[in-house]
């Protein structure tokens, strides 16, 4: 007589452990893939903000140097420094000064106190002529 061909309970407990492990696993990656995407997702919201702010700063008004801030809703706030820029190539005196260069940092906040997170951006202005114009 032909003895029946299967397997055993410890060979189903072992591959259920293994069937385990690697579903658990899977699920570790999965949830990190969801953290990355949620963390890329509050980094682009953070440039889409801050291009905007950028693109129309100082449109319609002078430069003013110095240091703003405030909050584009309530996960998202900025602040803005304008200083003075110089090349370090040209002297402060070189070429035509009738116009000047500017540097806007805008630093874009979100976040808790505990898990406050920021992104830097920052451009170069040109900043209107004195009054009176060119001469």
């Amino acid at each position: 007589m032909k003895s029946a061909r299967g397997f055993s309970l410890l060979e189903v407990i072992a591959a259920i452990a293994v069937l385990s492990i690697a579903f658990a696993a899977l699920m570790q990656v999965a949830g990190s893939s969801m953290s990355l995407t949620a963390r890329a997702t509050e980094r682009t919201q953070a440039a889409l903000r801050a291009r905007s702010m950028l693109d129309t700063a100082f449109v319609l008004e002078p430069l003013r140097e110095g240091t703003s801030e405030g909050r584009f809703d309530d996960t998202y706030r900025w602040r803005l420094t304008v200083t003075p820029w110089q090349a370090p190539d040209r002297p402060a005196d070189a070429g035509d000064a009738s116009r000047k260069l500017y540097r806007l940092d805008l630093d874009v906040l979100w976040g808790n106190d505990s898990s406050e997170r920021s992104a830097r951006f920052s451009t170069l202005r040109m900043g209107a002529p004195p009054e009176g114009g060119l001469q």
